[in-house]
């Protein structure tokens, strides 16, 4: 081959390389998810791209893909609660960038939008509202404190283009002393509540025997009562059925031909038998003797 054919050949090799290189810088795509920041000789422009596909300035701009999507950021946050107890807290927050202010973050801030923008705001916002809360109620009201220390953080982010999806308080410790405090009083508490559902059941023991006491009793008074009423109505049933004829005729049933020494004038009046209710085995006295003497 000739050296001038072998020119034209490396010539065009390098030709179509450089083809390539240009073609390859002149496009970019930007993930899902993510926007395109087009960083134009240095700086930074407020068009930015969408998903897909785009075409560039080779060699001019370039494009850095911040993300959009939703992060999580993890850090620890000490704070002081009001009653003076120290308090360690580790919190989660779940964020994201807003896509409209993309470019504005990566200008201002650049990639460390974390350790810049977020850590402070999430110390800052914790230590506000622990303050507001006894160690005792971070603990009671843990769900209530921490909705609070959401929205403190939102407002203080949401100027620098940052949203707050979900802010969790992933733990809270205390000093050793303060947690041996709360189980003696846990225990206390426990310890209180089984005296006190013993002496319920004791009171309900009682009542319950107390109130068998007195059912059994109405039931005996009510069986006296019952008792005493058929006695009287017997009594009742015999006294109607004595009229004067039976007493007459139980009286003759049990006479013994004695005709009595008093009787009444009125003949409905009773006979009275005197020698049987004064003596009834007592014979009656003889007649005295008569003696006849000769004139």
């Amino acid at each position: 081959m000739s050296k001038a054919k072998a020119g034209r050949f490396v010539g065009g090799a390098v030709l179509g390389g450089l083809t390539a290189l240009v073609l390859l810088c002149s496009s970019t795509t930007v993930p899902a998810g993510h926007t395109g920041v087009v960083v134009t000789l240095g700086k930074v422009s407020a068009n930015t791209l969408s998903e897909g596909f785009h075409l560039k300035v080779p060699f001019v701009q370039s494009v850095e893909n911040v993300s959009n999507q939703i992060q999580v950021y993890e850090v620890d946050a000490p704070a002081v609660s009001k009653d003076l107890q120290t308090v360690s807290s580790r919190i989660a927050v779940n964020y994201r960038i807003q896509s409209a202010e993309s470019a504005k973050i990566y200008q201002n801030i650049g990639s460390d939008y974390e350790a810049v923008v977020l850590t402070p705001a999430v110390q800052e916002s914790v230590k506000s509202v622990t303050a507001q809360y006894t160690a005792e109620q971070l603990i009671t009201e843990r769900a209530q404190v921490g909705e609070q220390i959401k929205t403190i953080l939102s407002n203080k982010v949401s100027e620098y283009g940052f949203l707050i999806e979900k802010f969790n308080i992933v733990n809270f410790d205390f000093s050793a002393e303060f947690n041996a405090a709360i189980e003696q009083k846990q225990v206390a508490e426990q310890n209180l509540l089984k005296t006190e559902t013993e002496q319920k059941e004791a009171i309900v023991i009682a009542n319950a025997q107390a109130e068998q006491k007195v059912i059994a009793a109405k039931a005996e008074a009510n069986a006296i009562t019952a008792k005493a009423q058929a006695q009287a109505d017997a009594n009742k049933l015999v006294n109607d059925s004595l009229t004067g004829l039976v007493l007459q005729d139980k009286m003759l049933e049990k006479w013994d031909g004695v005709l009595p020494k008093v009787s009444g004038s009125d003949s409905s009046s009773l006979l009275l038998d005197i020698d049987g209710m004064t003596n009834d085995s007592k014979p009656a006295p003889a007649a005295p003797a008569t003696t006849d003497t000769a004139n």
